[in-house]
């Protein structure tokens, strides 16, 4: 799986945005691997639709301290790609470490889901039966005197 992100922030009082895009390699695909989630350490913000954050509401007021997370998915295998953003709260620093970490915990546990898939080989049975051995030696024994007969009488019903 292939993880793609950019952080960019508007000069201001803007909440920076997180893009980010999530695209199955195609042996992933063609092995119908489940498609996992993570609770991240990606901060779910207050009132997350608006782009700004003013100094002293939200994410901004002394003390505010995250009580819920984003939730990132690995794409179903029939779509394969996810392409989403996410709005980050406004930090001061810049700093957002919890997005790599994120991305990374989701990596190991989509790829410790691939390597269980995986490790299921391909299988194909293919099976025949055929009559028994005592079942062909009656039936052998019936038809050889039916054909006797046949011939002692004259008869071509064997």
């Amino acid at each position: 799986m292939r993880i793609q992100w950019t952080i960019k922030k508007k000069r201001g009082n803007f909440r920076p945005t997180l893009n980010y895009e999530l695209t199955l390699e195609e042996h992933e695909k063609a092995m119908a691997v489940h498609a996992v989630g993570i609770d991240s350490l990606i901060p779910y913000i207050p009132r997350p639709h608006e782009s700004h954050c003013l100094p002293g509401e939200n994410e901004r007021v002394d003390g505010w301290e995250p009580r819920d997370f984003v939730r990132l998915s690995v794409p179903h295998f029939k779509t394969g790609e996810i392409r989403e953003f996410i709005r980050l709260p406004y930090r001061e620093n810049m700093d957002y470490p919890e997005v790599e970490a994120s991305f990374r915990m989701l990596r190991e546990r989509f790829e410790t889901m691939v390597r269980r898939v995986y490790g299921q080989s391909p299988f194909e049975e293919t099976g025949s039966l055929d009559v028994t051995p005592e079942t062909a030696k009656d039936i052998a024994a019936a038809v050889t005197a039916r054909k006797l007969l046949g011939f002692s009488t004259g008869s071509r019903a064997a």
